[in-house]
């Protein structure tokens, strides 16, 4: 298997109604996305499943993603929930399967060799795992045969997780960033202001490319012009100055919290 191209991603997080989020998922298709990422918490793979089988663009050039929910990471609920996913989505396989949060349910020895199972059998291409610690990322790599092709975590200019960037580049694996926007905290942040009117775009465009540069790729959700909007991020070539500048941003709090104390076990 080769490794996988992760491009600019599609986020789906809370686009709950089905009718928007195929709507959401065919415009982001339609403007040249080919990385989608659903989840069995958002509640809309089979929306997210039916933009992708109808639309024009080849199957094959769509990285599809979606996670396992942490009350599903017991092992026999991992090998059954997946496929489920796969029947809800519509799909023969997916592209990347996550582990959600390592909580609940999670325990690497025996959760982790049920995604590799998965693996072997062809309902996923790859495993990711999502919202790990660097402990927790260690241990997940020494489980599992399969190599960790992604991991997910919230990621933006004010929380920019240097840690486990570096991490993923010693690890050899792509570091996918969620709310790349803070949901939509950092889009008055000032730095990202100046830098937006300097090269003539927006605060959004600008913490997008940021990531991108930081070698993060960013899941944006968007709805409307904002599909086509985010993809100018592929197009900005942030200068040093500017890059230098974004990276000095005051860190602040993640606005994605996990629900359960078994995140920091």
């Amino acid at each position: 298997m080769p490794p996988l191209q992760l491009p600019l991603g599609f986020g789906t997080s809370g686009l709950d109604d089905h009718d928007a989020c195929v709507e959401a998922v065919t415009a982001a298709l339609d403007a040249g996305y080919r990385h989608v990422d659903t989840a069995q918490m958002y509640g809309n793979e089979a929306a997210v499943g039916e933009a992708v089988r109808e639309s024009d663009v080849d199957r094959e050039d769509v990285v599809v993603a979606t996670k396992v929910h942490y009350d599903h990471l017991a092992p026999d609920d991992v090998r059954e929930t997946a496929r489920e996913s796969l029947d809800r989505l519509g799909l023969d396989r997916v592209d990347l399967l996550y582990v959600h949060w390592p909580m609940g349910a999670y325990d690497p020895e025996t959760t982790l060799p049920a995604f590799d199972d998965l693996r072997e059998a062809g309902v996923t291409d790859h495993v990711g795992v999502s919202n790990f610690t660097p402990e927790l990322l260690r241990e997940a790599q020494g489980v599992l045969e399969s190599p960790i092709a992604a991991h997910q975590v919230e990621c933006h200019p004010r929380f920019q997780q240097p840690e486990l960037r570096a991490l993923a580049d010693e690890l050899d694996h792509r570091l996918v960033g969620y709310s790349p926007l803070g949901r939509g905290t950092v889009l008055d942040d000032p730095t990202l202001v100046a830098v937006a009117e300097r090269t003539d775009t927006s605060p959004a465009v600008v913490a997008l490319a940021w990531a991108l540069a930081r070698g993060v790729v960013p899941i944006p959700k968007a709805t409307g012009d904002h599909v086509v909007e985010n993809r100018q991020a592929l197009d900005l070539d942030l200068s040093e100055d500017d890059l230098a500048a974004i990276d000095a941003i005051e860190p602040g709090e993640r606005v994605i919290d996990p629900d359960g104390a078994a995140w920091n076990r």
